[in-house]
């Protein structure tokens, strides 16, 4: 929407940063089975920008997981209204600790620790 708009009309990089945390944590909620924390954004990449009116598609997935630790890939794909072709915008990996009712680090379920 406009209100999400740099003053060139490009919708802010903080937006859709905050758009991928929300799908990775919806993974890493997941795999946790509870409360999730975002402690690390890794090797984040803008590769074009998205504009108003673009709809855009997040894809998350698990790519490792430690005792209380998930880190997570998310890439971003933008569609213009008139095009049928979805472009890569941005990716990005975001790793989050395992958190307790305290919001202190607890394990993950066993099943789910060294993915």
């Amino acid at each position: 929407m406009p209100a999400s708009t740099n003053p060139e009309g490009d919708i802010f990089g903080g937006w859709l940063l905050s758009q991928m945390d929300l799908a990775a944590a919806t993974v890493a909620f997941r795999l946790a089975r509870g409360r999730c924390a975002t402690v690390a954004i890794d090797s984040m990449s803008f590769l074009s920008p998205v504009f108003v009116g673009d709809e855009v598609s997040l894809f998350a997935r698990v790519i490792s997981s430690g005792r209380s630790s998930v880190k997570v890939f998310v890439e971003a794909w933008r569609r213009r209204r008139d095009a049928l072709d979805a472009i890569r915008v941005t990716q990005g990996t975001f790793t989050f600790v395992a958190i307790d009712s305290d919001r202190k680090a607890r394990p993950l379920p066993l099943e789910n620790q060294g993915l």
